[in-house]
């Protein structure tokens, strides 16, 4: 029972020990979705699907363990430090965001589907895959670097590794940019009948997409690793991010 700081301490390490093996299962998910899709292999981004259904059970299991641990502190009346409050409440909310994560890399394993048969049946003609643009795997790679980033700095309860991740997301933005120009560049030649398929097109914009809603969710944990180790809060203002302390306007 925690009826200490310590023995508090002790059982939370533990569940922020499991919070960081599940970051990395979310990883290797993103990783092997965005796989899937620079092959164009159907099989592979079914099996997304698959690989999610563990970070579903153990994110319902830390969920658990976590709102027992604070259940029982209170029950014994253990004199708990803020930071450990703060951490506990921490876990939680990052738990949700790693499943959305993982949900959002099932939504890209989906899209393989038709990312494959539109490469096959666009302006490449029928047998042969028009290539992805050169911005689709810089995108890609700064996503799975935010998944990384976010993870190693909830590991360290590291405040500048998080604040890395939130610069990012405005990296991200851009390079998505640049493939949507790069995707109408490859639209416009041959008068339409250049390399690249109105429907590929679509299913690049899509993995497009849901590749910034993956980074929108890294800083969400973002904030969150920074309240617990500087109890600031961060708030995107203005185009740039402002930290706040509580109670501040």
């Amino acid at each position: 029972m925690p009826r200490t700081p310590e023995g508090f301490s002790k059982r939370l390490d533990e569940i922020k020990g499991a919070m960081v093996v599940q970051g990395r299962r979310v990883q290797a998910l993103v990783e092997k979705a965005y796989e899937a899709a620079f092959a164009r292999d159907v099989e592979a981004g079914a099996a997304i699907a698959r690989l999610d259904e563990e970070i579903d059970r153990v994110d319902v299991e830390i969920e658990r363990t976590t709102v027992q641990l604070l259940t029982e502190a209170c029950g014994d009346g253990a004199a708990l430090l803020p930071e450990q409050v703060r951490l506990a409440l921490t876990i939680v909310k990052i738990n949700n965001e790693l499943e959305r994560i993982a949900d959002v890399g099932v939504n890209i394993g989906q899209e393989v589907a038709a990312l494959r048969a539109a490469s096959e049946t666009g302006a490449a003609g029928a047998g042969g895959l028009a290539s992805m643009p050169p911005a689709f795997r810089v995108l890609t790679n700064s996503v799975v670097g935010m998944v990384r980033d976010s993870v190693t700095a909830l590991d360290k309860v590291h405040g500048e590794t998080a604040r890395v991740v939130l610069l990012s997301e405005e990296a991200v933005g851009e390079f998505k940019k640049a493939l949507v120009a790069d995707v109408q560049k490859q639209l416009v030649e041959g008068g339409g009948k250049g390399r690249m398929s109105q429907a590929q097109a679509a299913a690049l914009h899509d993995i497009a997409m849901y590749s910034l809603v993956m980074a929108d969710h890294c800083t969400n944990i973002a904030e969150q690793i920074l309240y617990v180790a500087t109890g600031r809060i961060m708030r995107h203002m203005k185009g740039h991010w402002e930290e706040v302390t509580l109670g501040e306007k």
